[in-house]
């Protein structure tokens, strides 16, 4: 297994964060992920479910089709998976398929985690294949974005709302 320094990590989840950036900027919900094999990285995705008008966009699914182009096999053995938020469900169970070896994650997703928060299918002893799992890596960079997004949406929902009863109230 491919150990990473700290600032290696901390490099990679950077790009992983520029990631959730590209999300950000479109209103998606900013997650971001890279895929890296040999110190190099061969795949990049963010959500793009708004924006693709796909529930599976998934900054792992992107990042996982794009490695899987980039090493020509379905197989991402030697790789290591940096995201930014707790891997959901669906983007464990698309990690173990594709048998990655080692995810890195930020913060914790307590609503949807399956890495840990709500359930644990990376290391889950009945499944064929187990996943090193390594939390906490630029934590407060992960979890601040999310916050913040989450924040703003909050803040534009009461805008909206205050503007209709301010409608109504011209209108009579």
């Amino acid at each position: 297994m491919l150990d990473y320094s700290q600032e290696e990590k901390e490099i990679f989840m950077s790009e992983a964060l520029k990631e959730a950036q590209k999300s950000l900027d479109k209103a998606e919900i900013p997650i971001g992920c890279v895929i890296v094999k040999d110190r190099e990285i061969v795949g990049r995705g963010h959500n793009a479910r708004e924006e693709l008008n796909q529930a599976i966009m998934h900054a792992e699914v992107m990042a996982i089709q794009e490695a899987n182009r980039t090493v020509g096999n379905w197989r991402l053995l030697a790789c290591t998976l940096f995201v930014t938020i707790e891997p959901c469900v669906m983007c464990s169970g698309a990690i173990g398929l594709a048998r990655i070896p080692k995810v890195i994650y930020g913060a914790c997703n307590q609503k949807f985690g399956g890495a840990g928060s709500l359930y644990d299918i990376l290391r889950d002893e009945r499944l064929n294949h187990r996943v090193e799992v390594e939390t906490g890596v630029m934590e407060a960079d992960c979890a601040k974005i999310m916050q913040d997004f989450f924040r703003q949406s909050r803040e534009r929902k009461k805008e909206a709302k205050r503007l209709a009863k301010l409608e109504v109230v011209q209108g009579m």
